[in-house]
């Protein structure tokens, strides 16, 4: 007897909420999964058909073995299993919101297969974390270098060191979500995706972008720097516009989430 394949959406507990004209993709970022989009998702589901789904690496996945070492190296595997899982769910003309390192992935996959995507947003994204000599990424290869030792060899030290400081200090339920998030991926997971993301350039790729875009980025975020928006803004191939969220940290969806859910509203329509 042959056991049938699992669809790809299966593996990563795809699923829909609330219905609508319009459909919304949450994609999340490095470290966490789809639940931290649990304060945005009643509200968005009450006029939109949101869909929700967990990246391989994330520690809500059942199959460990779907996230492989050698195979997502670059963010290109990562936009080739959205477009897969997009073609299964049968979406298409979408608005995707990836947050952090799901923002370029979601650039990658409208370059190869435009019809899916209606609107893209970008959510405290980056193209490149280090800086260079006419680019300011936020930080120096020697703090990468630095940070990815520490994941290493430090990882639950780590963990909750960066919880504060990527997530609003003032808010300790969102920050325990956050660290919880990060040790369920594990160290192992997470070094290799470190890689993968703070030593990424894709400045190149954001040119070639043509569905309209929106930048939103946090006030005051440790990772993105403010700059970084207006350089999006203005490389972006198509239409592209910035809005800024007046808040502390890297996770709007957690610290801010009302604001993001009027922002949202106001690009989907």
């Amino acid at each position: 007897m042959v056991t049938p394949k699992k669809s790809l959406s299966t593996d990563l507990n795809a699923r829909r909420i609330g219905s609508g004209p319009e459909t919304i993709v949450l994609c999340h970022g490095f470290g966490t999964d789809q639940s931290i989009w649990n304060k945005v998702v009643p509200l968005l589901a009450e006029n939109y058909s949101v869909v929700l789904f967990d990246w391989p690496f994330s520690g809500a996945i059942t199959n460990k073995s779907l996230y492989s070492h050698s195979k997502y190296t670059s963010y290109e595997p990562y936009a080739d299993d959205l477009i897969t899982l997009m073609d299964e769910m049968d979406l298409n003309c979408i608005t995707f919101v990836g947050h952090s390192m799901s923002a370029m992935i979601g650039c990658i996959a409208s370059i190869k297969k435009p019809e899916l995507f209606k609107k893209i947003i970008l959510l405290c994204a980056s193209p490149r974390y280090i800086n260079t000599d006419d680019y300011i990424g936020g930080f120096e290869r020697s703090d990468i270098e630095n940070l990815i030792s520490t994941i290493n060899s430090q990882y639950e030290i780590w963990v909750s060191a960066y919880g504060p400081i990527a997530v609003d200090s003032n808010d300790a339920d969102s920050v325990e979500k956050f660290q919880k998030c990060l040790k369920n991926m594990g160290g192992e997971v997470a070094i290799s995706l470190a890689k993968t993301v703070f030593l990424s350039d894709y400045r190149d790729m954001v040119e070639n972008v043509e569905i309209p875009c929106t930048i939103i980025q946090s006030s005051n975020d440790v990772g993105v720097p403010l700059s970084i928006g207006h350089y999006l803004n203005e490389k972006i191939k198509g239409v592209s516009n910035l809005e800024f969220i007046d808040m502390i940290g890297h996770f709007p969806q957690l610290t801010a989430h009302i604001k993001l859910v009027e922002v949202l509203k106001g690009i989907v329509g």
